[in-house]
């Protein structure tokens, strides 16, 4: 049985192809027990000035390693909000967390997606009143957006943690509004820290969810885009896929099977500040165009893989560390690099300014050079 990520089957809010939340087989890579899985769902974020999130009530961890899921639940509820959004033919229900108490919301890209051109979103609070919302910025590659409501009064506000603490085994709750049930909670365990599951973007185009934090939280169609959270009710991630076991044809099924990705708060919160200052947000880049050699001609290139260097930017970070055209890159930081995604899962994670080690092969003699990521010139 194949391994699977779908993105997230989100309730259609009218009759509609429903783009957004359409069912996309791709293969996930992450070292699971043999084949058993696949598919995909749905800090205090600082605004330009932000001001003081008030205090959240400590949740204790209940006898038996899990959360006291009531505590959280009060604690994290009133800063969850049900997510509409609709371009007036198409449209779907997704979940977001308001992070300051002037009205920003972050939420996942594929949640407002189809009303980014145009569209309608709109947002119902946990008291029931609903308002609509303005989109800030949206990131395809992290999945990530963030929303702006306006409204007469502070906000409650959920509490922003960091994902650089989180640790396989450690009880979590979920919260948001899978199958548009708004309010829901979900209680497990971080199953896995660091997967990288290739996921669909806008469009026809993949994006790479890199880092993401496992659970066994169930996590189904409509929790996109909600909080993940400790057992202080902190939000340590962004809750954004899951996976499915295929059915008989073949094709992904539409439920929680137990193992869900979020992408880790600390990713998340720089994305969102560069969306809010900015309304986009940009990544380093290596300045090179490069083609995996398939297995069968890599014995032509004397090696057992790597990644055929087809062009380099003048002036670029490859360039300037001196890779040349047909060199063929062996590693990255000391991995076999066999796949393009081995640069394009640096460039999701690292910084402007990281330094990377490459390997390569010049005219069959290996070296190694550092290169120095520079920003990704726009356009």
């Amino acid at each position: 049985m194949s391994e699977h990520v779908e993105p997230p089957k989100q309730p259609a809010a009218k009759p509609g192809r429903g783009w957004i939340w359409i069912v996309v087989v791709i293969a996930v890579v992450l070292g699971l027990i043999a084949g058993f899985l696949g598919g995909l769902l749905g800090r205090n974020l600082a605004s330009p000035e932000p001001s003081a999130a008030p205090e959240v009530a400590s949740a204790p961890v209940a006898d038996g390693g899990v959360c006291d899921a009531t505590q959280v639940s009060e604690s994290v509820l009133p800063a969850v909000v049900t997510i509409s959004a609709s371009d007036g033919s198409e449209g779907g229900v997704g979940t977001g967390e308001i992070i300051s108490e002037d009205g920003y919301i972050v939420t996942n890209n594929h949640v407002i997606s189809v009303a980014a051109d145009g569209g309608e979103i709109a947002v119902l609070y946990s008291s029931g009143e609903t308002a609509p919302a303005t989109l800030i910025g949206r990131d395809p590659r992290a999945d990530i957006a963030v929303l702006k409501v306006d409204h007469p009064s502070a906000l409650p506000t959920i509490e922003v943690g960091s994902s650089a603490n989180v640790v396989v085994g450690q009880p979590v709750v979920a919260l948001g509004a899978p199958l548009g049930l708004s309010g829901s909670v979900t209680a497990g365990i971080v199953s896995a820290l660091g997967r990288e599951v290739t996921v669909p973007g806008d469009g026809d185009e993949t994006t790479i969810l890199t880092g993401a934090i496992q659970t066994d939280a169930a996590i189904n169609p409509g929790n996109s885009g909600g909080p993940l959270v400790d057992c202080d009710g902190r939000l340590i991630g962004i809750n954004t896929a899951i996976a499915t076991v295929p059915n008989e044809a073949g094709e992904a099924g539409g439920g929680s099977v137990g193992i869900g990705f979020a992408v880790p708060v600390d990713r998340a919160m720089s994305i969102v500040d560069q969306l809010i200052s900015t309304g986009s947000a940009t990544y380093p880049y290596f300045g090179v165009s490069v083609v995996a050699i398939p297995e069968n001609a890599a014995a032509d290139f004397g090696v057992d893989g790597g990644l055929y260097v087809a062009s380099v930017v003048a002036g670029g970070p490859a360039d300037e560390a001196g890779i040349k055209a047909g060199d063929i890159i062996l590693t990255v930081n000391g991995e076999p690099a066999t796949d393009t995604e081995a640069l394009t899962a640096i460039t999701l994670q690292a910084q402007i300014g990281d330094e990377v080690e490459i390997g390569y092969l010049r005219d069959g003699t290996p070296s190694t050079t550092t290169v120095t990521l520079q920003e990704a010139p726009q356009g």
